[in-house]
């Protein structure tokens, strides 16, 4: 909740003396947005190559291509970087001396240097900087940014931010509920359930979802011994509720009916 929080708060605080403030603002949010997703596409490849010495290079890429988003993609890789390192520190067993290395090579690639200092030979070539945003993602926050033109911009600033708030409330309830139930199997129908939920709010809650989604992903990786698969399975059902597909797909059998 706190990343959630604080890209609020930063957005509201970017330029707020100009005329371009929303813009500015909405800048922000996008770069931020897919600068989460570059950390998490980075990880992600990590752990489907599985190649030894590999993980300087997708830290340094995964903050290399987030930081090319601008400064908010800057914030989000550098905001993922250290939550990672201090949520690996006390469960992976890994020394000081690797974390600190990490965090070199995290800085290396923030800074726009060439991730491929830290390329192991023999990596397979499918793993190199991947490709430029998706159109799809431009064309969502183009037409946010439309509204400046329009008397009502205002208001629909407020409407965005309010269904942020509210969809990131409906994924808290939807986790919630999970660790209540304790059900086995159940995780997948929350994580359609919770992004179902915000995206009905609206872009905002659509946003939301995607960044708590993407960021609960990329922090349960390095500590929860799930693998990749896993991980891609909860992705999945993640997308298929914030599309408005039924989350009951995901629903196991025997599941309290109170959820």
């Amino acid at each position: 909740m706190k990343l959630l929080t604080s890209l609020f708060l930063l957005s509201l605080v970017l330029c707020v003396n100009s005329q371009g403030w929303l813009r500015d603002s909405l800048d922000f949010l996008n770069q931020a947005r897919l600068g989460a997703g570059d950390m998490w596409r980075a990880y992600r490849d990590m752990r489907e190559a599985n190649f030894k010495n590999s993980d300087k290079y997708f830290h340094a890429r995964g903050n290399y291509d987030a930081a090319k988003r601008g400064p908010g993609g800057v914030w989000a890789a550098e905001v993922l970087s250290d939550a990672r390192e201090f949520l690996q520190g006390g469960s992976s067993g890994r020394g000081v001396e690797d974390s600190m290395a990490d965090q070199e090579a995290n800085r290396w690639g923030r800074s726009g240097k060439d991730p491929n200092r830290y390329r192991p030979k023999g990596l397979d070539p499918k793993y190199y900087l991947p490709a430029a945003m998706k159109l799809l993602t431009g064309l969502f926050l183009l037409s946010l940014v439309l509204c400046v033109n329009s008397q009502g911009w205002f208001r629909d600033t407020v409407d965005f931010l309010n269904q942020a708030r509210l969809g990131a409330g409906d994924m808290w309830r939807a986790y919630r509920d999970m660790r209540e139930a304790n059900f086995k199997n159940s995780d997948k129908y929350f994580h359609a359930h919770g992004n179902f939920d915000a995206a009905r709010r609206g872009p905002g809650g659509v946003w939301a979802a995607e960044v708590l989604s993407d960021a609960r992903e990329f922090f349960q990786g390095g500590s929860s011994g799930r693998g990749v698969e896993d991980s891609m399975a909860d992705q999945e059902a993640n997308r298929w509720g914030r599309s408005g597909k039924d989350p009951n797909r995901y629903r196991p059998k025997g599941l309290d009916p109170k959820y």
